[in-house]
Parts: C-alpha cells; sequence; structure tokens
C-alpha cells in the first residue's frame, strides 16, 4: 500500500494585514506578507483502492467531516481529476486551531499537494492552486510554497525574501471569530494599497528589525477581546513590539535568532504579574522558514 507519513504542514503569520476596500460581494480586500514557520502539524496518507476517504487523529473533536478542511481538500481532487483512489488520512495538530496560525489551511493544502503526489495525479502548481482557492483564501499561498505579498482576498501572489528571523508566538485565552472582526462597522476597510518594493525596501533598509505596517484587524480585536489587549500591552511594556497575526488570537514579535527570542519570552514571563498560565494558554519560539517544505514536491 503505497503512503506518505509525517507530512508537515507549517503555520503562517501575518507580518503586516492591511485592509484596502471591499468588493461588491462583501469580501474585504487585503494585503499582506505570509510568511511560514516551523510550528507544523503532521499528517500521514495511505492511499485505498476503494476511493472512500477517512480521518484520525487529534483535534478533530466537534469537527464535521462535511466542514474538515482536508476532506474537502482530498475530495475537491478526486473531482479534478477523476482518481478512484481514496486515503486514510491521520492528524497530530500541533497548531492551535482559532489563533490566526492558518492550521486547517495548511492541513488542506498539505492533503492537495501530497495526495496529488501519492495518486498520481499530476496536477502542476496553478492547478492546485486553483483548488485550493476554492477552500478558503488562505489555502493558495500554503501551496504557492513561498514567503508571499498576497492582494485580492489573498489569492494575488508574488514572492518575497525576507530576512531571516525568528518568532516567539503567544497565544491568550481568547477565541477570535473571524467573521464578527469583519462585520465590525468600525473595522478600517481604507488603508492606503502599498506596492511590494515599499514593503522590500523596508526589510533591508534603515527600518529593518522593524515590523512594517500594521494589522488593521486588531483595534477590533483588542476591543471585543480586552485580554488579548491586555497580554499585547504587557508584552509591549517590556520592550518588544508585538503584533497579531491573522484575525487573532495569537500575537507575536520578532527577534534576529532563536536565542534571542528565547531570552526575550523568559525575561518578560518572568516579569509578569499573577502566574503566566493565566495570561497564556500557549507559547512557542519559532524558525521563519525560507520556502514551504514541500516546496518541491509540486512541478511548476
Amino acid at each position: 500500500m503505497a503512503a506518505l507519513y509525517d507530512v508537515p504542514a507549517p503555520a503562517k503569520l501575518n507580518l503586516f494585514l492591511h485592509v484596502v476596500g471591499r468588493r461588491p460581494d462583501g469580501y474585504h480586500l487585503l494585503q499582506t506578507v505570509f510568511r511560514f514557520v516551523d510550528l507544523c502539524d503532521s499528517l500521514d496518507f495511505e492511499s485505498t483502492p476503494d476511493g472512500v476517504l477517512s480521518r484520525e487523529g487529534d483535534g478533530l473533536a466537534g469537527l464535521p467531516a462535511d466542514q474538515d478542511l482536508v476532506l474537502r481538500a482530498a475530495r475537491a481532487l478526486q473531482r479534478a481529476t477523476g482518481a478512484r483512489q481514496g486515503a486514510r488520512i491521520r492528524y497530530r495538530k500541533r497548531i492551535p486551531a482559532g489563533g490566526g496560525l492558518g492550521g486547517g489551511s495548511s492541513d488542506a493544502a498539505t492533503t492537495l499537494i501530497a495526495l496529488n503526489r501519492l495518486w498520481g495525479t499530476g496536477l502542476a502548481r496553478a492547478e492546485l492552486m486553483r483548488l485550493a482557492l476554492l477552500l478558503g483564501a488562505d489555502v493558495p499561498v500554503f501551496v504557492f510554497g513561498r514567503p508571499a505579498f498576497a492582494q485580492g482576498v489573498g489569492e494575488d501572489l508574488s514572492a518575497v525574501a525576507l530576512p531571516e528571523r525568528a518568532y516567539w508566538i503567544v497565544r491568550p485565552h481568547a477565541h477570535v471569530a473571524t467573521a464578527d472582526v469583519f462585520r465590525d462597522p468600525d473595522l478600517t476597510r481604507n488603508s492606503e494599497s502599498v506596492k511590494i518594493p515599499v514593503f522590500t525596501d523596508w526589510q533591508t533598509g534603515r527600518h529593518a528589525g522593524a515590523l512594517f505596517g500594521r494589522n488593521d484587524l486588531e483595534a477590533v480585536v483588542f476591543r471585543q477581546h480586552p485580554e488579548i489587549a491586555a497580554l499585547a500591552r504587557s508584552m509591549q511594556g517590556q520592550g518588544v513590539e508585538v503584533r497579531m497575526t491573522g484575525s487573532g488570537s495569537c500575537l507575536f514579535a520578532e527577534f534576529p535568532d532563536a536565542a534571542s527570542a528565547g531570552m526575550h519570552r523568559d525575561r518578560i514571563i518572568s516579569k509578569m504579574e499573577g502566574p503566566p498560565d493565566a495570561a497564556i494558554e500557549g507559547s512557542w519560539i519559532c524558525r521563519g522558514l525560507d520556502d514551504h517544505p514541500l516546496l518541491g514536491w509540486v512541478a511548476d
């Protein structure tokens, strides 16, 4: 039986996120830069001859099969290619759900890439990206496979070079409903568009080491969830620049390397009032990736 084991699905950070408009159909127009980090879910895929798709593993409690992006991705590939094989899919979740780290989208993209390889369906990157967009706005970038400047609803992607960096990612005790954030009447929807060279010049010029732009969703999320705002203030009060990724709830700070990130984490946590787990549900030191680990699995 053909199989692929321990296939990685990395988390992502939005290094900035600007809302620059809104389409007539209600979808928001965004500009953002996606960066993959080495916090990864892991999936196993075993091909079966019967066409049946099944799943098992942690992180599935309360997730109906028809809402599972992994199963939806596998079915989309079957339909698009006429593949008659099925698959047994096993999850090992490490990326927290609902944190703005793209875990579900990444798992879906890894499923498209892995089953395209396992089943021998032979779709090129552009074809897989078209399937990915039908699953969600964040899925295509994981198939794209490179750090990317994204525009539109997230589907217009341009590769960007990013410096070596490490990140301290923090998850507060909060779950953010993304739809509520985008429905909020106070959400900024008219940020000025920026051009890719402006971002790349920032990375290498006198601003190197500081985060570019902002996350336009932060103000709404911080108002709706004061506990996230309080944690951000606590971290900023200890001298680090803090940003929310996606629609939250996770926050991150950027550092030159993992040693520096760990040093600042230990210093800041030691100075927090009360036990750290009262404010922080999860904490990770992550390395920014140059490319998606499965970049070479798909033909351009």
